[in-house]
């Protein structure tokens, strides 16, 4: 059996730990933070304080791909997060019905269309214990990996183990980086000599503010309509305003703004975060006082650029036994949501390949795992690593049209200007991605598609590439009379959300009652 040394605790670095011990290897975690506190999952998952993982503290949803994922590969870690609250919610309840009186029966597939609504906290928790309860697999907190050991005298650069910051020697056959965005494996092999390729970058330009709610009563009926089918909100004119229920009676709202968008700045206050709330469409009644109540902080963060490692595909020979996963291979814009499915899907499918490949990993096994890693990167990373560098980039292109250039308010005046981004290459036409979005509020067919498409369980080309959707497609566009009304997916136009102007006059007025007040 292989033995491996994981640099990482989090959803990536856990689900791999728990894929290789539940087959038997021996894996060994090495996470730098302190363990979630012992007792009941939820009250341990509250109290864990995590200052090295900002984004913990922010609104996640578990997408349809994640879901299918856990049901196949860890049913039990599934079924415990839904005994702890977590809960599932039917994509299809907001689909356009079909012609006739089947219209809205279900159809192959749709099983798959669910989302699993869970603090990310919640469900890294139930992971752990998951993990701990491996007899061939440690975790040890408080521990970080700071350099990597080679072979010395081989002819390719050879993973052996790495180096802790307390000079500790820990060797196995396999390294695997889980350290999350930071990608500690490209600083370990600069220290060692060895080249790093460039990785592929491209900005979201978005910061995040989001806030935790707990609703006062419940057992009574939502506060209001879920228009996107697992949230309330959308994606308007020149920000963002979404709210994702959680486990139990918790929800988190999230609102984004362009990061140099200075006039909201104040988000990060209190009173205009609720304010803002309030003027959002679907969110008014949810964040009402006597509705719910807000607990904890109110958490800010820039949105990382969307990322794909040079060290984790073909654009370098591989240094063997030395694995990225998760966002230490690829990052993708947090406002679309795949983050923890990708971190599954990556560590599961880099699970199935070690035991393609082992045990042992040497000579040509080496070289066979390290070829076939390079390529699931190439096939199941980069298809969302170019989605999401092509949508982030086309949002802030679209919020800059109403929001204007920066501004200096020290001095009210225009911001030097910063050069834009070029425009990363569309996966799709950009007029038939929109084509497929009006489509999609009418027929039933492409909603499935284009919401498969949403939920990552196909790619864009993979739908795209079907001629009978494309045709379907270029028949709604090519169809008399009026678009339908869009679908909750597609973000509906009504209620109509608050100009930019609107928005920037009740957030300076909350921050001035705040201030007399």
């Amino acid at each position: 059996m292989t033995t491996a040394v994981i640099a990482g605790g989090g959803i990536a670095g856990l689900a791999l730990a728990l894929a290789l011990g539940t087959r038997g290897h021996r894996v060994r975690v090495l996470e730098r933070s302190e363990p979630p506190p012992d007792g009941p999952v939820v009250k341990s998952a509250e109290l864990w304080h995590r200052p090295m993982v900002p984004q913990a503290g922010h609104d996640h949803v578990l997408n349809s791909l994640g879901v299918r994922l856990l049901r196949r590969h860890a049913p039990a870690v599934l079924d415990a997060a839904l005994e702890e609250g977590a809960r599932l919610f039917d994509l299809t309840s907001v689909a356009p019905p079909g012609p006739g009186a089947t219209g809205t029966a279900r159809r192959p597939g749709d099983d798959d269309l669910v989302t699993l609504a869970v603090r990310r906290s919640v469900l890294e928790v139930v992971l752990h214990r998951a993990v701990q309860e491996l007899p061939t697999v440690t975790v040890r907190h408080g521990t970080r990996a700071t350099g990597l050991l080679t072979a010395a005298g081989s002819a390719r650069h050879r993973a052996t183990g790495v180096v802790t910051e307390d000079g500790e020697r820990v060797t196995a056959d396999l390294v695997v980086d889980a350290s999350g965005r930071r990608s500690a494996s490209r600083s370990w092999l600069t220290a060692a000599g060895v080249p790093v390729a460039d990785d592929v970058t491209s900005p979201t330009g978005l910061r995040a503010f989001c806030r935790f709610y707990r609703l006062r009563d419940p057992d009574g009926p939502p506060p209001g309509p879920l228009n996107r089918g697992n949230a309330a909100g959308g994606l308007w004119g020149h920000y963002a305003a979404v709210l994702h229920p959680a486990d139990n009676d918790v929800f988190a709202v999230g609102l984004a703004t362009l990061s140099d968008d200075r006039a909201l700045t104040a988000l990060r206050e209190p009173g205009a975060f609720t304010a803002a709330s309030r003027l959002s469409p679907y969110l008014e009644r949810w964040v009402d006082e006597d509705v719910a109540r807000p607990f904890g902080p109110l958490h800010v963060m820039g949105l990382p650029p969307n990322i794909l490692r040079g060290t984790a595909t073909d654009r370098q020979p591989p240094v063997l036994g030395l694995l990225q996963v998760g966002d230490a291979a690829c990052v993708t814009d947090p406002m679309l949501g795949r983050g923890m499915s990708l971190a599954l899907a990556h560590a599961f499918g880099l699970a199935d390949l070690i035991e393609e490949h082992g045990p042992g990993l040497r000579a040509a096994a080496d070289e066979r795992l390290a070829e076939a890693a390079a390529a699931l990167a190439e096939t199941m990373l980069r298809p969302w690593y170019e989605q999401a560098a092509y949508d982030s980039w086309l949002r802030v292109e679209r919020w800059r049209t109403e929001v204007g250039p920066p501004t200096d308010l020290t001095v009210d005046r225009p911001a030097p200007p910063v050069s834009a981004p070029p425009m990363p290459a569309p996966p799709v036409p950009p007029g038939l991605w929109a084509a497929t979005a009006r489509a999609a509020a009418g027929d039933p067919t492409v909603w499935r598609a284009f919401t498969r498409v949403q939920m990552s369980l196909s790619t864009p080309a993979e739908a795209f590439g079907d001629a009978d959707f494309r045709a379907r497609v270029r028949a709604a566009a090519d169809a008399p009379g009026p678009p339908p009304v869009p679908s909750a997916l597609s973000a509906p136009p009504a209620p109509r959300p608050p100009t930019h102007a609107e928005l920037r006059h009740a957030v300076r007025h909350s921050a001035a009652v705040q201030e007399g007040g």
